[in-house]
């Protein structure tokens, strides 16, 4: 499967590096071509020599190497691969990455790309667990960067948890699935996201308390997989993902025209927290304070766009998702909700204040399908993503055998 593929293998400083070595050999097993780049630190575990003889390559290492750039710049470097991976990916490494730093070849390479690039974590348990490591992981993942691990398990330095590298034939994995042709290659899949502004006048509006984080992660994931996928996001505070196909929107009513000029589409997963109400008539200008009291605001119901989607009589999704954010009685009222949507499956969450969901970077779903509720444990949202556009892609393989 990877014949004829050529891998850029960056090589980060941790203890993990000596597994690299293991990797490029499985690598070229299986008939690709191996590039490697050894950061300073990763040559205090494993030296070029071994490296390059393992690859058959040369081991690139230093940004200012006059001969390197004379044979191979660091730019084509960086855009000769069909898959940059970076293994072991060091918390160091993974912060440089978001912050968009370019210091040293490695990291050059990372922001000349313009190839996929999947990453392995390898650090100590209490620093993947580090709320800075968990806001660069979860950045990195809605710029559309791969992940495989971290592992579970007894780190070098004593402790236990998770951090330890993925085994070399868990990165090959990866690598396979990552330069495939994905599950989802050749579906066409909606995402609506963030939440609706709805004007009051031409300063103020009603919304709902939606980042868009997770339905920018599920975009993602879907992406990684294949599909083609149209992402129609109302005023998100986080940034949409790459590779597919933005619409943005304010309100509720330019969203459910958005998604009405989106379909035909195989699945639609809708994530947006839409507002439920917006004024009838909206003012042209700021309102003011008058000695008469308060303005009075008449308000008109919001064009429900699931259980529209969830009802068309031709050209419905195979597939239609929708999310219920609950602070009360979740199972129940996400069942409800499902039943009076029509839709297929509720991904339901409770966002009360305690749970700290709302606007961080984990959920904790449940799953509600005609088999049941079905909960899933506490996570980070874009592996929330990750799982649930895995079943989205067993559901339309069944759907369409």
């Amino acid at each position: 499967m990877l014949a004829s593929k050529r891998i850029l293998l960056i090589i980060g400083g941790g203890i993990a590096a000596y597994k690299t070595l293991d990797l490029i050999r499985r690598l070229r097993e299986r008939g690709a071509a191996v590039t490697p780049v050894l950061t300073p630190a990763a040559e205090e575990f494993v030296t070029p020599l071994s490296v390059s003889a393992l690859a058959g390559e040369k081991a690139y290492r230093d940004l200012f190497d006059l001969t390197d750039e004379a044979e191979m710049g660091h730019i084509q470097l960086s855009r000769s691969a069909d898959l940059v991976v970076v293994a072991p990916a060091t918390a160091d490494l993974m912060g440089k990455m978001t912050a968009g730093l370019a210091n040293d070849l490695a990291s050059t390479l990372l922001m000349a790309t313009d190839t996929p690039v999947l990453v392995a974590p390898a650090m100590n348990v209490r620093m993947w667990q580090h709320p800075a490591t968990r806001r660069n992981r979860d950045q990195l993942a809605r710029d559309g960067i791969r992940f495989v691990g971290p592992n579970e398990g007894d780190m070098a330095c004593g402790e236990y948890g998770p951090g330890r590298m993925a085994e070399p034939l868990e990165i090959v994995a990866a690598v396979e699935k990552a330069l495939g042709d994905g599950p989802l290659k050749g579906r066409r899949i909606l995402v609506t996201s963030g939440p609706t502004h709805e004007p009051i006048d031409p300063v103020r509006y009603i919304a709902n308390r939606s980042s868009g984080a997770q339905g920018t992660a599920v975009a993602s994931a879907l992406a990684a997989l294949g599909a083609e996928v149209i992402f129609v996001s109302g005023p998100a505070s986080v940034p949409p993902p790459q590779g597919v196909h933005v619409v943005r929107v304010e309100s509720a009513r330019e969203m459910d025209a958005a998604v009405d000029a989106a379909l035909p589409v195989d699945a639609g997963v809708f994530a947006a927290a839409v507002a439920d109400w917006r004024v009838a008539s909206a003012s042209d200008r700021k309102l003011k304070k008058s000695k008469d009291g308060l303005p009075e605001l008449e308000f008109a119901e919001n064009p429900d766009i699931l259980k529209r989607v969830s009802r068309l009589e031709q050209g419905r999704p195979k597939l239609v998702v929708g999310f219920a954010a609950e602070t009360n009685d979740v199972v129940e009222n996400a069942t409800a909700k499902r039943l009076r949507k029509g839709c297929d499956w509720i991904v339901a969450n409770d966002v009360s204040p305690a749970t700290g969901i709302m606007g961080g970077s984990e959920n904790a779903v449940i799953l509600i399908s005609d088999s049941g509720a079905e909960e899933w444990p506490r996570m980070g949202k874009d592996q929330v993503a990750e799982r649930l556009a895995l079943r989205i892609a067993e559901a339309l393989g069944r759907a369409g055998s």
